[in-house]
């Protein structure tokens, strides 16, 4: 009995040693946030974009880690992100599907699309099979201006959701008054931008107002004052004219007056001949 006894206590001591160096070995794996991205634009990365809760994404780790062991005798650095974390990060890559894996050399991008073994993911470094993709676009690169806008509108998209739960969960809000919550600080943002575009644009582009001009005064020079005298003098001929038109319309009327009483005379004795 003593010797079995003492063998199993020793088999157990081995079993806990064994686990506790598997455990407290340290993972060849980097982990890449919105804060040491940057880092990939240096040297030769394989990066692995997963979520914990993808099946994939599990099946893949044992390959990935085993992979991440050959980095040091590769020159190649083994990173993975975790996209429920770094939503900043699943932006600037665009991120549709899980996992996903970019390779970079000196900030060109590719995107693995090949066999998820260890053998394969050796080959494709050590043989340089990267060279036959296509490096992606410097305007859909993670460092364009496009993709950090990208980036921070999928870190928006997790701060809303954050707040979402927190308005439901903890303060016991209902659906729809979160809802109404989101609209009106959205309308309240809209306001406000506009307001400080309006003020922008004013202050860049001043609106010319129109002034009354002023009233040509008499002391005129004389190159400038000879067009004013001609249009007065135009002026004085016209008011002329009108008057001695108005002067003709007037004798006219006085020179007709005299004709009309005679011919009214010379008929009223005849009507009344007539009319006897």
């Amino acid at each position: 009995m003593a010797p079995s006894r003492s063998a199993g206590v020793l088999a157990a001591v081995l079993l806990l040693l064994l686990c506790g160096a598997t455990a407290g070995r340290r993972s060849d794996v980097r982990v890449l946030t919105d804060d040491n991205w940057r880092e990939l634009l240096e040297g030769e990365w394989m990066i692995e974009f997963y979520a914990p809760w993808c099946p994939a994404c599990q099946n893949l780790q044992p390959e990935w880690e085993s992979f991440a062991e050959w980095g040091e005798d590769l020159e190649v650095n083994v990173a993975k992100v975790d996209v429920t974390e770094q939503p900043g990060l699943s932006g600037r890559f665009i991120i549709t599907a899980l996992p996903t894996i970019y390779h970079c050399k000196d900030g060109e991008f590719r995107r693995y699309q090949g066999p998820r073994t260890k053998k394969d993911f050796i080959n494709f470094i050590s043989e340089k099979e990267w060279k036959n993709i296509g490096p992606v676009s410097s305007w859909f690169g993670p460092g364009s201006i496009l993709m950090g806008s990208m980036s921070a509108l999928f870190q928006l998209s997790m701060w809303i959701r954050t707040w979402h739960n927190y308005f439901i969960e903890d303060l016991g809000l209902p659906v729809w008054g979160s809802y109404a919550v989101f609209a009106l600080a959205t309308l309240l943002s809209g306001l406000f931008l506009g307001l400080c575009m309006i003020f922008v644009a004013d202050c860049l582009c001043p609106s010319k107002r129109r002034r009354p001009q002023p009233y040509p005064s008499k002391k005129l020079l004389p190159e400038s004052s000879q067009p004013l005298k001609k249009v007065e003098e135009e002026q004085e001929a016209d008011e002329d004219d009108v008057s001695e038109e108005e002067a003709e319309r007037k004798e006219g009327t006085n020179t007709d007056f005299p004709q009309n009483a005679v011919r009214q005379r010379s008929v009223g004795p005849a009507l009344a001949a007539d009319q006897s």
